[in-house]
């Protein structure tokens, strides 16, 4: 990846910042060759910080680290794409991002992660866990048993038993997959084929 530092006179490139599962934008900041040569190193996003005039690790003061899944560069190669893993609220007023609060765009991703971090860690106090642990039999028969809910919900008129009946299919199909260790952007990819 070979970046145009020089095209501003500055030396710095623009970094839009993305969360990496839900592609929501997080943030904006800017880097010059040594930002992003530690951000590459460390996997920890660092700027250049254009008031403090020096290198600065976001998350140094807070905590809230952005932690790097994927750098990728802009067609004329003077912008920046990272997508990042945030720990903690992204902005310095406290919000999931510079742009707002967290969009629910994208969310399945966020609970896919969740579900996939309760089993792998065997979280005993979680429901996720102990279904997961009763194997395939009965995590399939819970999807089915949901997808029924969900069928006679929507001969009735109750949008609030529908919608949550619709959810809990949803979570179940998700821990579905995790069990047949599958991710939910194989499924993705599918329908995106059958689209095309």
């Amino acid at each position: 990846m070979k970046v145009d530092f020089n095209k501003n006179s500055d030396g710095l490139v623009p970094v839009i910042i993305q969360h990496f599962l839900t592609g929501q934008v997080l943030m904006l900041g800017y880097m010059n060759a040594e930002a992003l040569e530690k951000t590459e190193k460390e996997k920890i996003v660092t700027f250049y910080s254009r008031s403090k005039k020096r290198l600065w690790t976001k998350g140094e003061t807070s905590g809230h680290f952005l932690s790097v899944k994927s750098i990728s560069i802009d067609c004329d190669q003077d912008t920046l794409l990272i997508k990042a893993q945030p720990k903690g609220p992204t902005c310095h007023q406290g919000t999931f991002s510079c742009f707002g609060v967290a969009e629910t765009n994208g969310f399945l991703y966020q609970l896919e992660d969740i579900i996939h971090s309760r089993i792998d860690n065997k979280t005993e106090n979680s429901y996720t866990y102990k279904l997961y642990k009763k194997g395939i039999n009965k995590v399939a028969q819970k999807v089915g048993e949901e997808a029924v809910e969900l069928v006679i919900e929507a001969k009735d008129n109750d949008v609030d038993l529908f919608k949550n009946e619709a959810a809990d299919l949803l979570y179940h199909f998700l821990v579905l997959l995790k069990t047949k260790n599958f991710k939910l952007e194989e499924i993705e990819t599918i329908l995106k084929r059958r689209h095309q």
